[in-house]
């Protein structure tokens, strides 16, 4: 098996670090200033207890890679980017296996207009992308928590092997035939990604906890309503456990969350397939999602008027919402 890892950032790249690091066949797609800083000096890899340049096969788009048999297509792009990948992979590697290691639940739908054989990964991992060729990996005891399983539900040969090479990388790693169950969960859990990016790190203010009940609150009831079975807050608590130990890298914590990094890249969001899932869920549904739905509007207007993380106060924002 070869891992054909598409979209090399933070996740991407440390997933592709770690299995190659622990010996396994691994290639990078990466695009632009990363990629070709990646293909000039190699990709650089930093934890809290190693800085390497790692010289992994890369190439800035999936024509260029020459296909097999045996790849396995790791997806690591923002879901808002999930369509043009999935084209362009299919153009070029025909209906190779992939896994979706991308938050939200849309991914694996929209790839399966494509692929037949399309495995959903769920993604608990602190990592950081914000320089070209960079990626960081933040936590010392596993890397990350990466269960997966076959969509919409099932196990196979693919997650079986995935399993096996990554559980040998540093990773947690369980494959698992409910796997949209925890890609539920995690839905919820990173519906606060855009509370974070506007109002600034810190999420443990009463005011900011206020707002994430309010997000989560409509989830819930959307989901009772659309017949929807994540897995509970109890045994995702009890699947992170002490797997992930967030350290330093340098002199330096982790920065914000996913959203707020994107943000700062001024890259696209991925706001939409979070919060907007939560819209959408409950527009088909006849369930009112206000708080998610304004939240979903404030992060659009923050990223079309190029804003930083950290623009409007948590204040505010309760205001807004209420």
């Amino acid at each position: 098996m070869r891992v054909v890892v598409l979209g090399a950032g933070g996740i991407g790249g440390s997933i592709g670090a770690r299995l190659h690091q622990a010996g396994y066949d691994v290639a990078l797609v990466a695009r632009g200033p990363h990629g070709e800083a990646i293909r000039e000096r190699g990709l650089t890899f930093e934890t809290p207890e190693e800085r390497v340049s790692l010289r992994i096969p890369a190439y800035s788009h999936p024509r260029d890679v020459t296909w097999g048999d045996e790849d396995v297509v790791v997806l690591a792009a923002k879901s808002q980017d999930s369509e043009a990948a999935a084209r362009d992979l299919y153009a070029a590697a025909g209906d190779v296996p992939v896994v979706a290691a991308q938050n939200g639940v849309a991914n694996e739908r929209t790839l399966s207009r494509w692929f037949g054989r399309v495995h959903g990964m769920c993604v608990m991992m602190p990592t950081a992308h914000l320089e070209p060729g960079v990626v960081q990996a933040h936590s010392i005891a596993a890397t990350g928590i990466l269960d997966l399983g076959r969509y919409p539900d099932g196990t196979d040969d693919v997650d079986e092997t995935l399993e096996g090479a990554l559980r040998a990388s540093r990773f947690e790693c369980v494959a698992r035939p409910d796997i949209m169950r925890w890609k539920y969960r995690k839905l919820v859990n990173n519906l606060g990604n855009a509370v974070q990016a506007l109002c600034g790190r810190a999420l443990d203010s009463p005011d900011a906890r206020h707002v994430l009940d309010l997000l989560t609150t409509e989830a819930e009831a959307v989901f009772a309503v659309a017949g929807i079975d994540p897995v509970t807050d109890l045994e995702d608590d009890v699947r992170r456990a002490d797997h992930l130990q967030l350290k330093p890298i340098g002199d330096e914590p982790r920065p914000g969350g996913s959203t707020w990094q994107s943000l700062i890249r001024g890259s696209g969001i991925e706001t939409d397939f979070l919060n907007g899932e939560i819209v959408l869920l409950g527009r088909l549904h006849g369930v009112p999602t206000p708080a998610n739905e304004r939240i979903q509007h404030l992060m659009t207007h923050v990223t079309v008027r190029h804003l930083p993380p950290g623009s409007m106060a948590v204040t505010e924002l309760l205001r807004t919402l209420g």
